[in-house]
């Protein structure tokens, strides 16, 4: 089999260390190419779209994988997911609380998210961000040009004792 070398010879300035680095010309080439044609994937093949929706998942799910990430979405879309995902047969929505603006070429991402007590604000945001943009840019070709994160709350663990189901029994301060 004869193997594919896209670089011409002449062209082929490097010295061997900075060859080395480099591992497949033919892969560098193809990210180019996506890049360039990104939200519609032209080909003399044909044509592929990235829907929306497509990204807002991959946004959500790579979101998620950040540690100090409680739940995504503000209060009344976790509560319908809640809700949803007690219904038999139904599926979890990776996009709660992820909004995308999908162009030609790039792509736009607000994120509205908990997070969880004691963890530092600042360093989750980056942490997101850096994943988010990873995650899009490496599955879809769309270059992200923000990622705006809301944090809408932050999750304590004495929430979970009862203070969301509103079964906390208390003695009124005034009488």
């Amino acid at each position: 089999m004869v193997g594919v070398h896209t670089t011409p010879r002449s062209a082929c300035t490097t010295s061997a260390p900075e060859h080395e680095s480099r591992t497949d010309h033919v892969s560098e080439k193809s990210i180019e190419k996506t890049a360039v044609s990104a939200g519609e994937l032209d080909s003399t093949q044909g044509r592929t779209t990235i829907a929306d929706t497509v990204v807002s998942k991959i946004a959500g799910l790579a979101t998620k994988e950040v540690s100090g990430v409680y739940a995504l979405g503000g209060g009344t879309a976790r509560a319908v997911g809640a809700i949803r995902e007690r219904i038999p047969g139904s599926s979890t929505n990776h996009s709660q609380g992820i909004s995308v603006e999908v162009g030609e070429k790039e792509a736009a991402i607000d994120i509205q998210l908990v997070a969880e007590y004691g963890v530092a604000i600042a360093d989750l945001a980056a942490g997101i961000r850096s994943n988010v943009i990873a995650a899009v840019e490496r599955m879809v070709g769309l270059h992200v040009v923000e990622v705006n994160i809301e944090v809408q709350d932050v999750h304590i663990e004495s929430d979970d004792d009862g203070a969301e189901t509103g079964a906390t029994v208390s003695e009124p301060r005034v009488q």
